[in-house]
């Protein structure tokens, strides 16, 4: 729990006003079934108006400051209830911007966004409710109790006789609540991975005409949720008839009984009145622990999940770097004896003994089957993995001894999957430089051969993308993330496929550019289509992992076997297509 105690300090005067204030309430509660039975005893017994009216005046002014209480009571909760989890989640959201791609690899996408909003939820309702019910139930318990015991004690023991059994099945009801929360709460998760998934790929599935499957795999998700819901919710549908019939029986034991000590003269009329009162005040109190307790029981089920994500070892860090303040200057890479696997061990190397050196402002083509390790590769630069043994150095640094926000912002990168995000094209631009002229944005737009479609839009820059970028082609969305690229002026660039979907005669002006604006800048393009790296400085063939060839484009069609079989198969396959 030391974790938490920062996010009580800043609210802490919340935190103790609002417990403090719902003491008021049960001073009253406390005092006003007494004044009733004074009325009763004593006002109505002996016709006094003037006693009533007095009695009658206290009560309204016990209520009215109990309304006082409770008002601010209820206020300072929700305040103290509510920046706690705001601050939590801001931490909780941003330890997740610090994950790696491997951390966020131990995480599905609807997991995060249940722990990031409903767990958080679960936690501030019963932070909230504890705070309410913090010094409220306990005070009215012993208030109650004390009052019941000061008036007849043999009465008050019935009491002492349901307090155990209640205490006895709320222990039980809380044992078995805690894993049914859990479980809702991975329900939940995997519903929202549905969700999300088919609210992404939501035009795919229209293509496909998979509306009804889709329908089916979520109302089984769904269906899940509702079990898993239905059966946690039933120990808080339990909860209430327990503490229902035991109030009612103490209470038609407590009449019975008080009824024959009135028969029998030892007991006023206002005093069993205000004793009922107070027994089922003091059941109400076991009643709130009880819901409170059922609450905490499903928020530390949430917290616990909140947890696992504020625990994980970040394991891209630049604790150890040695040259922190040091920045991407001139772009040389190079690889040496580059070993890697996705779970950090040996017998499952995707990249073996890689070694090469690309020089500054050299173009370096990366050519090879699907799963061959290309994207593995060069997600080795800007540190998005580690390497499992062996060096990637960029100016002669290993990349683990820079920050990694210097190592990123000398490195430009152009995903395999083009991503843009809500907003306008200009500020998805800005991603590349937030300080760019508006000169300079067109520039990097015209570089990758966007300018012309953006302009022909009627708002221009200003045009709204829609989700993920739905209202524009796959060729302009690449050609709008290689703008985006560009603009971060990068030592190095690096394209993963990124031209896939722009036509032949876009690409090559693209590679012109290339060539001419961005002479000094170390530029790495992975593509099926020797066509699009013919032109590199240097061509590497992988294979499984392993550099098979390395050289210029005629060198390694006299030289590489492979690299002919898929040069003269595309060459075979484009002549089809012409004729």
């Amino acid at each position: 729990m030391k974790r938490y105690k920062k996010y009580i300090s800043p609210y802490l005067s919340a935190f103790i006003l609002g417990p403090l204030l719902m003491l008021t309430e049960v001073a009253g509660e406390i005092m006003l079934p007494k004044l009733m039975s004074l009325i009763i005893n004593n006002g109505v017994a002996n016709r006094d108006t003037r006693y009533i009216v007095m009695m009658g005046l206290l009560m309204v002014l016990a209520a009215g400051v109990m309304a006082v209480g409770g008002i601010g009571g209820a206020y300072f909760s929700a305040k103290a209830s509510i920046s706690f989890t705001s601050d939590l989640r801001q931490d909780l959201f941003a330890k997740v911007q610090k994950f790696s791609f491997k951390n966020i690899d131990d995480f599905s996408t609807g997991s995060l966004v249940t722990r990031l909003t409903n767990d958080i939820q679960q936690i501030q309702n019963v932070i909230m409710m504890g705070l309410r019910m913090m010094f409220r139930a306990p005070g009215m318990f012993v208030g109650a109790l004390i009052m019941a015991f000061l008036m007849n004690a043999k009465l008050a023991a019935v009491i002492l006789v349901v307090i155990p059994l209640l205490t006895l099945a709320i222990a039980l009801i809380l044992k078995t609540a805690y894993p049914r929360f859990q479980m809702m709460q991975k329900t939940i998760d995997h519903l929202n991975n549905g969700i999300q998934e088919a609210l992404i790929n939501v035009r795919v599935i229209k293509s496909f005409v998979r509306e009804n499957h889709e329908e089916e795999k979520f109302q089984k998700a769904n269906d899940n949720l509702k079990q898993a819901s239905m059966g946690a919710l039933k120990i808080v549908i339990a909860t209430m008839p327990v503490m229902t019939l035991a109030m009612n029986v103490t209470t038609l034991a407590v009449v019975w009984y008080g009824g024959n000590i009135i028969i029998a003269g030892n007991m006023q009329v206002g005093d069993l009145t205000a004793f009922t009162t107070y027994i089922v005040q003091i059941l109400m109190s076991l009643m709130m622990l009880s819901m409170v307790f059922l609450q905490s029981s499903r928020a530390m089920a949430c917290i616990k999940r909140v947890n696992e994500v504020m625990d994980v070892d970040i394991d891209l860090t630049d604790d150890e770097a040695k040259q922190p303040e040091r920045k991407v200057t001139e772009g040389r890479v190079e690889f040496r004896d580059v070993c890697f696997a996705y779970d950090g061990q040996k017998d499952s190397l995707v990249l073996e003994h890689l070694n090469f050196t690309a020089e500054p402002g050299q173009t370096i083509g990366i050519i090879g089957s699907t799963g061959s390790g290309k994207t593995s590769l060069v997600q080795l630069i800007p540190r998005l993995y580690d390497v499992t043994s062996g060096q990637v150095l960029v100016d002669g640094v290993d990349v683990r001894d820079y920050s990694l926000r210097h190592l990123r912002n000398g490195v430009g990168m152009v995903l395999q999957k083009n991503v843009l995000f809500s907003g306008s094209i200009e500020e998805n631009l800005r991603w590349g430089d937030e300080e760019a002229s508006m000169e300079e944005l067109k520039s990097a737009a015209d570089s990758a051969q966007a300018d012309g479609f953006v302009t022909a839009f009627p708002n221009g820059y200003d045009t709204e993308m829609g989700q993920g970028g739905a209202n524009v082609s796959g060729g302009q969305k690449q050609r709008l993330c290689i703008a985006r690229a560009l603009l971060k002026k990068p030592k190095i660039l690096i394209l993963d496929d990124s031209t896939s979907a722009v036509d032949t005669a876009t690409e090559a002006k693209i590679r012109e550019c290339f060539r001419t604006a961005l002479k000094d800048t170390t530029k790495f393009i992975i593509a099926q289509r020797i066509g699009s790296v013919e032109n590199a400085d240097q061509i590497m063939v992988l294979d499984d992992g392993k550099i098979l060839a390395i050289g210029t484009h005629e060198e390694l069609l006299k030289s590489c076997e492979a690299y002919q079989e898929i040069y003269y198969s595309q060459k075979d396959r484009e002549k089809e297509v012409s004729a």
